[in-house]
């Protein structure tokens, strides 16, 4: 679920325009490309910066008691289909098509490599995120509809996957914080390599009419006691994820190590990953033990460096 400022401007049609992205990055060992060959961002972006180190916010205890932690658990918002979020690869020859947007005043409005084959996220959001792996750009829609042809969505975003660059200011994207989707799917690739090495995306019901960065936008509420978009939270190092499966404790790992983001309206502790037949119940279900509890919310503040950049820089 997702709610944008009132403020945007109504649909509008929009024509299609060339896109000129960075060329595609050398990727570090500990980077995670998609498609085999794109890192997603930049090895000192905020995504990929650890933040097991970092300060416990101040706000934490209020934060987590407007979403239930003391009687909540996490639960994996993706398995296989029709559960997660499918990625569509394409590469350069795609052809660009000129979206109609419902929130056209925060959107890209530039061709997106969007078609009848493009596979969508089923449920009400109706994602959809397609990389092209020629020049590691990132194109992601809310709400995609095909229409026969006569394409039309919510909301759109393009990211380069090589760029620290953050949307304007006040600007939402195929999600209610601005940020992108796909750098904070759990992904079955880093699973089965053992490490996954960037924050993942969460949900919680109730959002502040505040976001923190990296996060661009809010649709949140007017109690103050919820936290803003943007907040990040950690599992807790003292608890003991030596008794999961290898497979959970890569998740987990990555949990403590450089925790979630809060991104979107949804469930509480909803956290996201990709469709993927690999995802087993058994895997599922451990995840859905872990108590929200367990969490608790840090201050990344000290790692900014611009306002306008995801580069970070911790202390």
């Amino acid at each position: 679920m997702r709610r944008i400022a009132a403020a945007v401007v109504a649909a509008t049609i929009v024509t299609a325009l060339g896109i000129i992205a960075p060329p595609a990055q050398a990727m570090a060992p500990q980077d995670q490309p998609l498609g085999n060959k794109c890192a997603v961002f930049p090895a000192d972006n905020i995504w990929n910066t650890r933040i097991d180190g970092l300060p416990v916010n101040g706000q934490s205890a209020t934060w987590m008691a407007s979403m239930d932690a003391g009687t909540t658990n996490l639960h994996p918002d993706f398995g296989r289909s029709p559960y997660g979020m499918p990625i569509t690869f394409v590469k350069s020859g795609h052809h660009l098509h000129s979206i109609r947007f419902s929130y056209a005043g925060q959107s890209d409005r530039v061709g997106y490599p969007f078609s009848a084959t493009t596979n969508i996220e089923q449920g009400s959001d109706r994602h959809a995120l397609m990389v092209n792996t020629d020049n590691c750009t990132l194109y992601e829609l809310f709400d995609a509809h095909w229409d026969h042809g006569h394409p039309w969505a919510g909301s759109g975003a393009v990211f380069h996957l090589g760029s620290d660059a953050l949307r304007p200011a006040g600007w939402t994207s195929a999600d209610a914080a601005g940020l992108p989707i796909v750098p904070g799917l759990v992904r079955w690739g880093e699973v089965e390599s053992g490490s996954i090495d960037h924050a993942i995306r969460f949900t919680a019901e109730c959002t502040s009419q505040e976001y923190l960065w990296p996060a661009r936008h809010e649709a949140g509420s007017s109690d103050a006691s919820c936290p803003p978009m943007g907040a990040r939270f950690r599992l807790k190092s003292s608890f003991d994820i030596s008794s999961f499966s290898p497979d959970a404790q890569v998740i987990l790992r990555a949990m403590q190590q450089y925790g979630l983001i809060l991104a979107d309206n949804g469930s509480n502790w909803y956290f996201q990953g990709t469709e993927n037949p690999h995802w087993t119940d058994a895997l599922l279900d451990q995840l859905k033990s872990i108590p929200a509890s367990e969490f608790e919310a840090v201050d990344e503040s000290g790692c900014q460096v611009s306002a306008n950049s995801g580069q970070a820089a911790c202390p």
